[in-house]
C-alpha cells in the first residue's frame, strides 16, 4: 500500500535534514553537509506494511512557482499527507505564508482529503522562555489561514526529541490497522502484567503504538527513547556491530527492548522486578508470530486471534 507524502517549505527550512535524520540514519551534526534539494527528490520508504512515496520538494522560488503552474496536477494529485516546514526565524514570513496558501489551494483542487501538518522548525534557535508564545502565535495563524482545511502544528528541532514526536504522530495516522495493533498490544501488556509496552518501527525507531497500564510523569518519554536508541544503534553500526536487544534494570523497574516482528522492535517496562528476565523474554518471543500476522496487509492475512 503506497501513500504519497509531500514535504514542502522554502529552501533552507530544514526539510531534507529532518528527512535524512528520520529515514536515512543521519545524526544532527552530519546534516550540515547536505546540499539544497533540486526540484523534487523522490524516495520510497517502507514503513510496516506501508510504502511512503516521499516527495521532497525543493524550496527555491523558481521551483515553487513551477509547482503551482506547469507541475500543479502532477505534484498535488493523490496526496495523502502534506507536511509544510516553516523556518521559525525566517525573515520572509509573508512569502512563506503565501506559498503555504498556494499549496492549500492546490490540495483543495486535487487531494481535498489529504491530511495537513505544519512544522514550526528550528525552535532551538529561539530563546527558551519565548518558545511557547511564538509557537502559539504561529499555530493560531496557520490554523486560521488553513480554513476550510484543518492543519496540525508541531514545534520541531533536529537537536532534540521534538522531531521524533512530530513524525511519529504523522506516520501513526497513515497506518491502516492501527486500532487492531493497539488493541492487541493492550491485551499483551495485560497478560504479561507490564506497566507499559511500546512498539517502534524497526528502521526509524519511531513509536507507532503503545499500551500504558500505569501513569508516568514524563509525557515526552517516547520521543526521548526513540532518540536515544536511534543514536545508540548508529553508534553500534559505526563499530561494525548490530543492535538486537537491551535490558535495563534497577531496584525500581526492568525495561526490555528486543526485536519483535520483521518491521518492529518492542519495549516492555515492568515495575515488578521479582519477575525473572527469562520469563519476560519468553513472553516476547511467544507473542512474535501473533503480531507478525497483524502486521500483514488486510487482504493477505486470516482473522487475527485474540489473547
Amino acid at each position: 500500500m503506497k501513500k504519497k507524502v509531500l514535504l514542502m517549505g522554502k529552501s533552507g527550512s530544514g526539510k531534507t535534514s529532518m528527512r535524512s535524520i528520520i529515514f536515512a540514519n543521519y545524526i544532527a551534526r552530519d546534516t550540515r553537509r547536505l546540499g539544497a534539494t533540486i526540484d523534487v527528490e523522490h524516495s520510497h520508504v517502507r514503513f510496516l506494511n506501508l510504502v511512503l512515496n516521499l516527495w521532497d520538494c525543493g524550496g527555491q522560488e523558481a521551483f515553487m512557482e513551477n509547482y503551482f503552474a506547469s507541475q500543479r496536477e502532477n505534484i498535488f494529485r493523490n496526496v495523502e499527507v502534506l507536511i509544510y516546514v516553516f523556518d521559525v526565524e525566517s525573515r520572509e514570513l509573508e512569502k512563506d505564508l503565501h506559498y503555504y496558501q498556494s499549496c492549500l489551494e492546490a490540495i483543495l483542487q486535487n487531494s481535498r482529503t489529504a491530511k495537513i501538518f505544519c512544522l514550526i522548525h528550528k525552535m532551538d534557535l529561539v530563546q527558551e522562555d519565548q518558545r511557547d508564545n511564538i509557537f502559539r502565535e504561529r499555530k493560531d495563524e496557520l490554523e486560521r489561514l488553513s480554513k476550510p482545511l484543518s492543519c496540525s502544528c508541531f514545534r520541531t528541532s533536529i537537536w532534540d526529541e521534538t522531531l521524533y514526536k512530530a513524525w511519529s504522530t504523522m506516520v501513526y495516522l497513515l497506518i491502516p490497522n492501527i486500532e487492531s495493533l493497539e488493541c492487541n498490544l493492550s491485551n499483551f501488556a495485560s497478560v504479561i502484567e507490564a506497566d507499559e509496552v511500546l512498539l517502534f518501527e524497526r528502521a526509524t525507531f519511531l513509536v507507532i503504538a503503545h499500551s500504558q497500564r500505569r501513569d508516568h510523569d514524563d509525557k515526552h518519554r517516547f520521543e526521548k527513547i526513540s532518540n536515544i536508541i536511534k543514536q545508540f544503534k548508529l553508534s553500534c553500526s559505526k563499530q561494525a556491530a548490530s543492535f538486537t536487544s537491551m535490558e535495563v534494570r534497577n531496584s525500581e523497574f526492568a525495561a526490555y527492548i528486543d526485536q519483535f516482528t520483521p518491521h518492529t522492535y518492542v519495549m516492555v517496562v515492568m515495575s515488578d522486578t521479582t519477575i525473572p528476565s527469562a520469563a519476560t523474554q519468553i513472553n516476547i518471543r511467544n507473542a512474535r508470530k501473533h503480531f507478525e500476522k497483524i502486521e500483514l496487509p488486510p487482504d493477505s492475512r486470516s482473522p487475527a486471534s485474540k489473547y
